[in-house]
C-alpha cells in the first residue's frame, strides 16, 4: 500500500505494478488515515516518508501559516499514521515503524527553522513509541538523511542545496535507492535487536 497526498510522475510509474495499491491521502488528516488502515487491514511495516521542507527564509521571516503546515505534514502526520497502525501490530505481535527524519533534525539547517524544529520531534517521537513497544516485537526507528535527490529538494533554495552539500564529506547528494535499502534492513526480521534508534545516512556528515 502506498500513499500520498499528490503522487509524483515517477511515483505514478511505480503505482502501475500490479501488486502496489495507492491511495491519496493527507496524513495531516486523522480521520482520513484511520480510514485509509482500517480499509486495508492490519498493518505490519509502516515507513513513514511523507514530508515537505517548508520555508527558505531566516527565522525571523517565518510566517505563522508556513511554521504550523511544516510541522503538522512533518509531525503531527508521523503521529497520525504511527496511531492508526499501532494497535494492529500489537494485536499480531508484530511490527516495524521507520520513520523519516533528517540530519537537519539533529544538527539543524539554517533558512530552514520549521523543517529542523519538525524533525527534530520526529526523532524524540521515534524514541519515546520505540521504547514504549520495546517489549511487544514492535519496532520503531528513524533515519536522518542529508540531502537526498528527491522532488521535494527541488523546493528548495539553492543557496541552501549549496550549503547542506558542502556539509558532506563525501561531497555528492544522496541518492533514493541507498536510503531504500536502509529502510528495507530496519522494516525486516533482520532488524531485531534495534529500536528508538536513528541511523545516519548522511555521507559522513553527522557528528553524533
Amino acid at each position: 500500500m502506498a500513499t500520498d497526498i499528490q503522487p509524483t510522475p515517477q511515483e505514478r510509474e511505480i503505482l502501475d505494478n500490479p501488486n502496489v495499491e495507492y491511495r491519496i491521502l493527507d496524513v495531516t488528516n486523522p480521520t482520513a488515515v484511520a480510514e485509509v488502515v482500517a480499509d486495508t487491514g492490519p498493518v505490519d511495516v509502516l515507513v513513514n516518508s511523507a514530508g515537505v521542507v517548508g520555508p527558505n527564509v531566516p527565522f525571523w521571516e517565518v510566517e505563522d501559516e508556513a511554521w504550523r503546515r511544516t510541522l503538522e505534514v512533518n509531525l503531527t502526520g508521523t503521529f497520525n499514521t504511527m496511531r492508526a497502525v499501532i494497535p494492529g501490530m500489537r494485536a499480531s505481535g508484530w511490527g516495524r515503524i521507520v520513520n523519516i527524519a533528517s540530519i537537519a533534525g539533529k544538527e539543524g539547517n539554517p533558512k530552514l527553522s520549521a523543517y529542523s524544529a519538525s524533525k527534530a520531534a520526529v526523532i524524540g517521537l521515534t524514541k519515546s513509541a520505540g521504547k514504549e513497544l520495546a517489549t511487544e516485537n514492535i519496532l520503531v526507528n528513524a533515519i536522518a538523511p542529508a540531502v537526498i535527490s528527491t522532488p521535494m529538494n527541488a523546493r528548495t533554495a539553492p543557496e541552501v542545496l549549496e550549503y547542506m552539500l558542502s556539509k558532506i564529506p563525501m561531497g555528492r547528494i544522496g541518492e533514493v535507492d541507498e536510503v531504500a535499502e536502509l529502510v528495507s534492513w530496519l522494516a525486516s526480521d533482520k532488524c531485531s535487536f534495534s529500536t528508538g534508534a536513528v541511523y545516519d545516512i548522511s555521507g559522513g556528515r553527522a557528528t553524533y
